[in-house]
């Protein structure tokens, strides 16, 4: 009789993270960046229906990279789960930071005790009437929750993008410049992205109840000049 074959738990879990993390690394990053008018988010999608950034509640966002199919079904839950509590309870009652919770519960849970892991890299943010209460949350495959200040990279190319911001992000910045910043770390060292290879969302504290507004490909045009 032959002994089964055995793995031990560690190599098990470590399996399963590089699993999910080549996975991630094949998509294209996103960074959102804290500006003078809000939360810029800005990704790397050429793409003119299959969005990677999204309106969550009122002044939540949620952002992805990866597989396409597990973050638009985790996005899907989260809209649910925030407009249930906001009908049940109040709308003040829905923050990013639950949501982010939740996210992490769902995503840890996953990657414990499924067969597969899921491919996914989440960002949950939400803009504060003061630039200081503004909340940036960075959710990882296995679960595990970063909450983020000034800026949040996500993606393939995260830890060169992080080099690149340390470098040249000015907090308070106008939203111009944020954007012309994004468009640059996202892209090449010879080149930044232009208006159609990018997909962009601010959270504007400005506007009274959504704060959330998609820009057109021709007003980035407009604005990165």
């Amino acid at each position: 009789m032959s002994m089964p074959f055995y793995v031990s738990p560690e190599q098990f879990m470590k399996d399963r993270a590089d699993y999910a993390r080549k996975g991630i690394a094949r998509g294209r990053g996103l960074v959102a960046l804290e500006c003078e008018p809000g939360i810029l988010i800005v990704a790397d999608n050429p793409s003119r229906s299959l969005n990677k950034i999204s309106e969550i509640y009122d002044r939540i966002a949620f952002a992805a990279v990866g597989r396409y199919n597990e973050f638009q079904m985790l996005r899907v839950a989260g809209v649910r789960h925030a407009d249930l509590k906001g009908y049940s309870y109040s709308r003040e009652d829905v923050s990013a930071q639950e949501l982010a919770n939740a996210y992490a519960q769902t995503l840890g849970q996953v990657f414990t005790h499924e067969m597969k892991p899921y491919e996914v890299e989440l960002l949950v943010v939400e803009v504060g009437h003061a630039p200081d209460e503004n909340s940036m949350y960075h959710i990882l495959y296995d679960g595990y929750v970063m909450d983020e200040q000034n800026y949040s990279v996500l993606g393939g190319q995260a830890e060169q993008i992080s080099e690149a911001l340390k470098e040249q992000y000015t907090p308070g910045a106008d939203l111009q410049t944020a954007l012309r910043l994004g468009a640059k770390v996202l892209g090449t060292e010879e080149e930044s992205l232009t208006a159609p290879q990018l997909e962009v969302a601010l959270l504007d504290r400005t506007r009274p109840r959504r704060a959330f507004r998609r820009f057109s490909r021709d007003e980035l045009a407009t604005l990165l000049g």
